[in-house]
């Protein structure tokens, strides 16, 4: 019997930190991470930008995905994502057309709405310029697409590089009904980000995109990748032993006691109080984390639930071999993919 054919991989990275280490080494855990993830034929390696974050080390996603790309092979690099709020368009197309030039055929730009940080790291970002505004969000978008190929949008005058001969692809991302009706506005291929809004109406958002989808030049047809925060063990003890820093970040996030990722060592004898305890039960870091098979399961229900196209995996670990040993288990259980 053949193995099902299944859809196409990705992975999210956010150069984590770890307790004891700085970010230089996140840096290069992040691109072993990316090798990695290249030599197992995962499609994309996307990083994400936050800033002011002790556990977060991907400020500067161009900058990041400049090195990815310089060390791996075919694997797509790109943003998931760029917040497009903290930055003028023109700048993040000057960036993602040099990194497009530099590596044809292999870069995503992923564009956000959300700032990333807390309001007052936003505010640092954006000065007091009235041009970075989430209100200013739709002309901007229009307008980087437009800087980017896009002959719907008349650019007058600008080029983000002088001879262009490809471009990268485009992705909106979101984790609400916004992002979606965007997306579909603009005939974008659409990242819903499950992986920290798995609680939110996914199938809601879904379908307003693929009701509400208009064509496009490159894309004629609407395009789902979904993400999901996993980690793949030999057991499901040992998993979830590894996934209670996930835990301990994410109560870290809803309670403003940010720090480096703890050891699983240190998160398993971690005291909590009872309401630390209480959050800490409703919040689960990794949402799927077990054997390989429990792994694929949760993932083939997820693909099934949403119709995705694609699956995205985030997963922060303490250790990037661990995630090298997670994204390898599940990779040779996955089989082939689709296209």
């Amino acid at each position: 019997m053949t193995a099902p054919t299944r859809v196409p991989l990705s992975v999210l990275d956010l150069a984590t930190v770890r307790e004891g280490h700085g970010s230089a080494d996140a840096l290069r855990g992040t691109i072993e991470i990316a090798k990695a993830a290249d030599e197992l034929g995962y499609r994309r390696f996307w990083v994400a930008e936050h800033h002011n974050m002790p556990a977060v080390a991907s400020t500067s996603p161009p900058v990041l995905i400049g090195a990815v790309a310089a060390h791996t092979r075919q694997i797509r690099v790109g943003s998931g994502g760029v917040m497009l709020p903290n930055h003028m368009p023109f700048v993040v197309a000057e960036q993602f057309a040099l990194l497009e030039a530099l590596y044809p055929g292999r870069v995503d730009l992923g564009i956000g709405r959300a700032p990333g940080t807390d309001q007052a790291t936003a505010a640092a970002l954006r000065g007091v310029s009235p041009y970075l505004t989430v209100e200013q969000f739709p002309e901007h978008l229009r307008t980087l697409l437009g800087l980017l190929g896009d002959e719907r949008v008349p650019t007058e005058r600008l080029t983000a590089t002088p001879a262009a001969e490809s471009f990268p692809e485009v992705w909106m991302l979101g984790s609400s009904t916004y992002g979606a009706q965007v997306a579909a506005a603009l005939g974008l291929p659409f990242c819903y980000a499950y992986h920290f809004a798995a609680s939110s109406d996914v199938d809601g958002a879904l379908r307003l995109y693929r009701n509400g989808f208009q064509p496009s030049p490159r894309h004629p047809r609407p395009w789902v990748m979904v993400s999901a925060s996993v980690l793949a063990a030999e057991t499901g003890e040992e998993a979830r032993f590894l996934a209670g820093p996930s835990r301990v970040m994410a109560l870290s996030l809803r309670t403003g006691r940010l720090g480096p990722m703890i050891s699983p060592e240190a998160a398993a004898e971690r005291e909590l109080s009872d309401l630390d305890r209480a959050v800490l039960e409703s919040l689960p870091g990794t949402q799927y984390a077990g054997t390989v098979e429990e792994v694929v399961s949760g993932l083939d229900t997820l693909v099934a639930r949403t119709g995705a196209d694609e699956l995205i995996l985030a997963g922060a670990v303490h250790d990037p071999a661990t995630r090298v040993d997670s994204l390898a288990r599940i990779a040779k259980a996955w089989g082939p993919v689709a296209g």
